[in-house]
C-alpha cells in the first residue's frame, strides 16, 4: 500500500505534536485564560483532618487585569513601586509614633542637639 491508497494521510507519523500547534494552544490559553480548580480532603473515620483548596488561573497579564486580578502590582515583594509606597507609609507611621513619644505634634520637625563647641 502507498499513500495514494489513503488520500490525505502523511507519509510518516510523528508521535510529537508540532510546535506551531503548541504555540497556537498556548496563545489561546493566555489570551482567553484557563481556570483549574480542585479540592483535596483527608478524612479519618468521617473526621475531616485536612482540606486543601486549589485554584489556578493561567492567563496573560492583560487578561488577568481584565478579570480584575492585579495583586502583583500591590505586593511589595514583586513591585518596586509598591515597596516604595509601603516604605513611605511605614516611615510616616514611625515618625508619628516618635513624635507622640517625644510629646510634640506629629507634623513638627524634630529638634537636634547643638554640637559642642559650635
Amino acid at each position: 500500500m502507498t499513500t495514494l491508497d489513503f488520500p490525505g494521510t502523511a507519509g510518516t507519523y510523528s508521535p510529537t505534536p508540532s510546535t506551531a500547534n503548541l504555540a497556537d494552544i498556548l496563545e489561546r490559553i493566555l489570551d482567553k485564560g484557563i481556570v483549574i480548580a480542585g479540592d483535596i480532603k483527608i478524612e479519618l473515620l468521617d473526621i475531616e483532618l485536612l482540606t486543601i483548596r486549589l485554584r489556578l488561573f493561567i492567563s496573560s497579564v492583560e487578561t488577568a487585569k481584565k478579570a480584575g486580578i492585579d495583586w502583583w502590582e500591590t505586593d511589595p515583594a514583586l513591585s518596586s513601586r509598591a515597596a516604595e509606597n509601603a516604605l513611605a507609609r511605614e516611615n510616616e507611621d514611625l515618625r508619628g509614633r516618635l513624635a507622640e513619644l517625644e510629646g510634640r505634634p506629629a507634623g513638627t520637625p524634630r529638634r537636634t542637639r547643638a554640637k559642642a563647641g559650635a
